[in-house]
């Protein structure tokens, strides 16, 4: 499976974002199994979980203080990139 996603480190701190379809993050069971799956791409990471809605503003979840870093950063400036996950 491919996806795009993006590993960051900030303020010491280093996280992976992976992008989802926006009705992963609408149910608690979807969001913590769909970060499970990934934690194994992104071992010892915390997993920040990326939607974009129709108009094209990016919704996080995860980890509140990634989250609120993230809502103040431009989704041009992550770094992303296709992964492939077996």
């Amino acid at each position: 499976m491919r996806f795009d996603g993006a590993v960051v480190k900030e303020q010491g701190v280093t996280f992976a974002i992976v992008v989802v379809k926006p009705t992963v993050l609408n149910s608690s069971t979807t969001r913590e199994n769909t970060r499970n799956s990934f934690s194994t791409v992104f071992p010892g990471m915390p997993v920040i979980l990326m939607a974009q809605n129709g108009r094209g503003r990016s919704n996080y979840h995860g980890r509140t203080d990634i989250v609120n870093f993230l809502a103040n950063v431009d989704s041009r400036r992550i770094p992303w990139k296709t992964y492939t996950m077996e």
